[in-house]
């Protein structure tokens, strides 16, 4: 089916996001922002600190990364929102010209059980870095990412943990509707786009009156949190499917924090248009690597006297020049290059398997694709994700 096809009946929304195409749920697209477009299906390298770990911001650019993700609740500790501002702004700080989303860090604030205290005004605790007392409101949150200049700010929400009881996962619910409207008000750059988050744990009847909540507050964009907090993985595909039912066409859908390459294409498949994770940076820091038939532990003895690449199919600088055997050394010997080189084959991986997706919904064979691509993942041990046990 031709792409002018697909298209016939899509419009841009308001938000400057416009649908391309679609194919058996998978959506190609278009997010327009002040620091220019980001094709989608998108995956969004980790940025936390407003850096990619062992990653120049130019290195990212040139694997083909058009939007990251940084942190705003450690950049606010770390130097500081308004020494940022002060600086020209995030984007100027760290040398990235293309969009910037920043996750609020509500989860992270949540996740210090110990050091926080959690009323309907926000979010009272203690720092992490150096121990003071701090607060975070909706209103402050949206004043945070104002001032480092993102391009996709989030709303602060309440991030209920993995199993909770059905009260504290209401209460988180309402908790994070009214977070949102407060947030909308706050808002004053109107550069910026801000997308609000659904929550509700697994219960289908909760992500409907949440979705519903954050939906007719008029967001730019629409997320999916408090997911992969402990559930089982099979709730997690349920949930996830069933809340992007609940989310406008007509604006981009954002799931947080997932996931493993078979991940992303089940949730492509979806309807989900917007990715991110920490697996293709850490892994690569720590010796593992994704390749088109599972990972690689390059620690594994058996990669000693190996020459050939990571992946024959893969054309990253890494692939390109140096095989298995230089990489198990260097991580043997604890060379810094180990975790470059490895971290820019993964995320090579992540982008490249976007692009993948997105000229299979082009050209309507979207099903098909997947099945391969998953078909070749699964094939190996572990379903695509430990493919290559270390020892």
């Amino acid at each position: 089916m031709a792409v002018a096809e697909l298209c016939r009946n899509e419009t841009a929304s308001a938000s400057g996001f416009r649908v391309l195409a679609v194919d058996a749920g998978a959506r190609r697209g278009r997010l327009a922002t002040a620091h220019g477009p980001v094709e989608t299906p998108a995956f969004m390298p980790v940025g936390t600190y407003g850096a990619v770990k062992a990653m120049a911001p130019w290195e990212i650019e040139a694997l083909g990364a058009e939007i990251i993700l940084s942190n705003a609740y450690h950049l606010s500790e770390r130097p500081g929102d308004r020494e940022v501002a002060a600086r020209g702004g995030l984007h100027r700080f760290m040398g990235w010209n293309q969009a910037i989303l920043a996750d609020s860090g509500g989860f992270q604030v949540f996740s210090l059980a110990a050091r926080c205290r959690i009323s309907d005004d926000g979010v009272e605790f203690r720092s992490h870095v150096d121990g003071r007392r701090r607060k975070l409101t909706p209103e402050s949150v949206i004043a945070i990412q104002e001032n480092l200049g993102v391009d996709v700010a989030m709303v602060l929400d309440h991030c209920p943990a993995g199993g909770a009881p059905r009260a504290e996962v209401e209460a988180a619910l309402a908790r994070t509707s009214e977070w949102a409207r407060r947030s909308q008000a706050a808002r004053r750059r109107t550069d910026q786009l801000v997308f609000g988050i659904v929550q509700g744990g697994t219960d289908a009847r909760l992500r409907e009156r949440s979705a519903a909540d954050i939906v007719a507050l008029g967001f730019d964009g629409h997320a999916v949190g408090g997911l992969s907090v402990g559930e089982s993985r099979q709730a997690t595909w349920e949930t996830a499917a069933q809340t992007c039912l609940q989310l406008p066409a007509d604006r981009p859908r954002y799931l947080m924090g997932v996931g493993t390459p078979v991940e992303l294409i089940r949730y492509v498949g979806m309807g989900f248009d917007l990715f991110d994770c920490v697996l293709p940076t850490r892994n690569g820091r720590n010796g593992m690597a994704f390749t088109a038939t599972g990972r690689i532990a390059i620690r594994n003895a058996k990669h000693r006297d190996a020459d050939e690449p990571l992946d024959p199919e893969c054309g990253c600088p890494c692939c390109r020049n140096f095989g298995r055997a230089y990489l198990r050394h260097l991580f043997a010997t604890r060379e810094i290059l180990g975790a470059r080189l490895l971290t820019t084959h993964n995320l090579h991986f992540y982008l490249d398997l976007m692009v993948r997706l997105r000229a299979a919904i082009e050209a309507g064979r979207y099903e098909e694709e997947a099945r391969a691509l998953i078909g070749r993942l699964e094939s190996s041990k572990g379903a695509g994700m430990s493919g290559d046990a270390e020892r």
